[in-house]
């Protein structure tokens, strides 16, 4: 049985990134996960400032990507029909933009490859011997009938991580927090250039969206709270039940709002839906050796849905955690700490925000709020896009100088792939 430093399970954004930023500390990496190369992770598509600054550290290069897409400008709609133009730092670098998650995924793989981890695609991970505290290393089964052993696991394998489950810490039968619906389509309207998010009545305090990616092509899609939300009112919600988000999907294109910014379009591919699991702060993100990230760990916005920027980050700092050494409990207090100052303060206030949302009225105030002024609207656009952390305000040791004017990722590309008309939408 061969021993390496660490050995990570899922390929996504936060084990690839866990395994590029090891392999740059200098440590044995080995990565695996049960998809082969170029998988189709379901996902909305859209990348925040934070996954772009990640990605930038990375080593990832949008010009080789060729459904990369930067966003210079978000429109929003709210519940009662207000259409909000949120413009982005002009000039300054990338701070939103939209990338097929399977052209992604196949990207950062190939940088852990390019960084020197021993990358093993269609090889799942099959549970422990032994990954004990008082145990030397943990010794892993794995699909293919070998065995390895490592001083430390990244469990990057998802929400239904099999990590968590080996381990006996998962909550039991959990599916997500969020349920999300996505298609692609090609679209002749507005759609093909623009990022467009609704906030429609009936699916408060999830969404709508339609996200460009070249070429026509479109991601589409809507998420929803999987047991908190529903028709909303202004003072109470439902449920939305699973035959109600089949309706919903069926639906979506049709409503004359969303046709109109689609255009005459066709479907370009299969739909797909997945879960969104939204907790971090209450799930443990550390056991033993096991260092947990990702949607493993929860830790994907209460209030958006986006998990990419999370997990790369998290994966970077699980891998900082154990090249800094020490025994097993000193790694995994190192990491969780890490994780939790960075990212549950915000967690919490996404929630919060979230709840306001559930309710049309409140949702349409706060939309109005948003729409005062030239600088509501930028900043909101930087704090939606996650420019600057979502509690930045009420954490001021993270207060630094430029952080209000920041630059993007990628500064020396200041040109948008696809301009966004400056225009008041139809």
């Amino acid at each position: 049985m061969s021993t390496v430093d660490v050995l990570i399970v899922g390929a996504g954004p936060a084990g690839a990134s866990a395994a590029v930023w090891a392999r740059r500390a200098g440590l044995e990496a080995v990565l695996v996960d049960r998809a082969a190369h170029g998988r189709d992770k379901c996902c909305g598509d859209g990348l925040t400032t934070l996954a772009l600054r990640e990605l930038s550290d990375l080593g990832v290069q949008p010009g080789q990507l060729d459904s990369w897409m930067q966003v210079s400008t978000a429109w929003v709609r709210s519940p009662h029909g207000r259409v909000i133009g949120l413009p982005l730092p002009d000039g300054r670098g990338q701070f939103a933009a939209v990338c097929r998650r399977a052209q992604l995924d196949a990207a950062l793989v190939d940088r852990a490859v390019a960084a020197g981890a021993d990358v093993r695609l269609g090889v799942a991970f099959d549970g422990f011997a032994d990954a004990g505290e008082r145990a030397s290393i943990a010794s892993i089964r794995l699909s293919d009938g070998s065995r390895i052993g490592a001083r430390f696991v990244v469990a990057a394998d998802g929400v239904y991580s099999a990590v968590r489950k080996a381990l006996g810490i998962g909550p039991p039968r959990y599916r997500g927090d969020w349920h999300a619906f996505r298609g692609y389509l090609r679209a002749s309207g507005r759609a093909a250039a623009d990022m467009w998010v609704w906030f429609e009545p009936d699916l408060l305090p999830g969404y709508a969206w339609s996200f460009p990616l070249g070429d026509g092509r479109v991601n589409i899609g809507f998420g929803v709270p999987r047991d908190t939300v529903g028709h909303s009112s202004s003072n109470s919600t439902g449920t939305l039940a699973g035959s109600q988000v089949a309706a919903v999907w069926a639906s979506l294109t049709e409503r004359s709002h969303i046709a109109n910014v689609l255009g005459s379009h066709e479907a370009d591919g299969p739909t797909r839906a997945w879960p969104i699991p939204a907790r971090l702060g209450e799930l443990s993100l550390a056991h033993g050796r096991v260092l947990i990230c990702g949607d493993a760990a929860a830790a994907a916005d209460p209030l958006t849905g986006e998990g990419i920027g999370q997990a790369l980050h998290m994966g970077r700092m699980a891998a900082a955690a154990i090249a800094s050494g020490g025994p097993p409990h000193s790694v995994a207090a190192r990491y969780e700490r890490a994780a939790r100052a960075e990212f549950a303060l915000d967690h919490r206030l996404a929630r919060g925000l979230s709840r306001i949302l559930a309710h049309e009225r409140l949702a349409e105030t706060a939309l109005g709020l948003v729409d005062a002024s030239g600088w509501t609207r930028r900043q909101f656009a930087r704090w939606m896009f996650e420019d600057y952390p979502r509690a930045a305000v009420a954490t001021p040791r993270r207060w630094h100088r430029g952080m209000v004017d920041a630059r993007g990722a990628y500064p020396s590309v200041v040109e948008p792939v696809a301009a966004m008309p400056n225009r008041s939408p139809s």
